[in-house]
């Protein structure tokens, strides 16, 4: 643990962000799975819905830089192939 005040209360503030940031990343793979669920069950309306809600949650994160913005673009890429070649 660091001696200096200021340097503490990174440390506290620093393991804040993480548990923080750990809650959305967790929701944000969460949503993943049941899309990829919905596709491999072959459920289209469920599938659309499910990425409908994925896409706005992965935008958020992407745009508070939890995730980088391409990585968001790929999710959102593939998985929307993937519902694509179930039509």
């Amino acid at each position: 643990m660091a001696n200096i005040k200021s340097s503490k209360k990174r440390v506290l503030k620093s393991e804040q962000n993480r548990q923080h940031n750990m809650k959305y990343r967790s929701m944000l793979r969460t949503f993943i799975k049941k899309v990829n669920n919905a596709i491999s069950e072959k459920n289209i309306e469920l599938s659309k819905k499910m990425f409908k809600k994925m896409q706005s949650l992965i935008d958020k994160q992407a745009q508070k830089n939890l995730i980088h913005k391409n990585k968001a673009s790929r999710y959102k890429s593939r998985l929307f192939n993937k519902i694509n070649k179930l039509i």
